[in-house]
């Protein structure tokens, strides 16, 4: 399973490739949420709550591969099966360009070799994202377990992504939860869980 930076979400069509500002591949989020994972996976006695300092400990992509596999053994195969549904889609895009009515045979050559051509590009980020969604659901799996009711993190536009990500899988899984700031002596983002 390989992890690496893809970069921006593509824009493509018959008159070429662009990449849409904002729309970051999650390879950019994985350190932080392998990081939050693992500080969060112990024993808790009375304290649920977690305050995070940023670690500054350089992570390679295999080092967060392994993190999530010692949650997830099978992850792999997991993921295998995911990818193999998301190329199913990438053809479905490609026939569904041969068949558009509204293009000329040149356009659709054009489109479609486009979409050849990063094909590869939208499998890596395809595949960052799933690693990334299978991470957050394990933050989910940790919370619950141990009924962590508070992470706390530096605020950041990294960590306020992930935690509104944590937040739409508890919703998902019907606990709600709080996303604010805090100001005591540095600013932080604050996840509150209604967790019992």
């Amino acid at each position: 399973m390989k992890l690496e930076y893809a970069g921006l979400k593509p824009i493509i069509s018959e008159h070429g490739i662009t990449f849409k500002d904002g729309k970051e591949d999650k390879y950019k989020y994985l350190k932080y949420a392998i990081d939050i994972l693992t500080a969060i996976n112990h024993d808790y006695e009375k304290k649920r709550k977690y305050s995070h300092n940023l670690n500054d400990k350089r992570l390679s992509a295999t080092d967060i591969v392994d993190t999530l596999l010692k949650f997830h053994p099978s992850l792999e195969r997991t993921m295998n099966t995911e990818i193999d549904s998301y190329l199913i889609h990438l053809d479905k895009e490609e026939e569904s360009v041969r068949n558009n009515s509204q293009l000329n045979e040149l356009e659709k050559d054009v489109f479609i070799n486009n979409l050849k051509i990063m094909r590869e590009y939208k499998i890596q980020r395809a595949k960052n994202k799933i690693f990334y969604m299978h991470c957050i659901e394990t933050i989910v799996e940790t919370i619950q377990k141990y009924k962590i009711r508070e992470i706390e993190t530096p605020f950041s536009e990294r960590f306020w992504h992930i935690l509104q990500t944590i937040q739409g899988n508890l919703s998902s899984n019907k606990i709600n939860s709080s996303l604010k700031t805090s100001h005591s002596d540095k600013f932080n983002a604050v996840l509150d869980i209604d967790i019992f």
